[in-house]
């Protein structure tokens, strides 16, 4: 696995996912919501399955 995911895309994604999985645990919170887990974990583990198929990259080191 290699790095497509950084700077400020990767902050958005923890905290989009933060904030839906928190949304999942509230009272009549939405099921759905627990898709949060999906750009959480992209955005901790800098690669997304999604870019490498798309030939995106998004991480400043990975583009040399």
């Amino acid at each position: 696995m290699k790095t497509n995911v950084g700077g400020i895309d990767k902050i958005l994604r923890i905290v989009a996912g933060i904030a839906l999985i928190a949304w999942a645990l509230m009272p009549e919170g939405p099921v759905w919501a627990w898709i949060g887990v999906v750009p959480l974990a992209t955005g901790l583990l800098g690669w997304c399955p999604a870019y490498t198929l798309l030939g995106m990259n998004t991480c400043p080191l990975g583009k040399k």
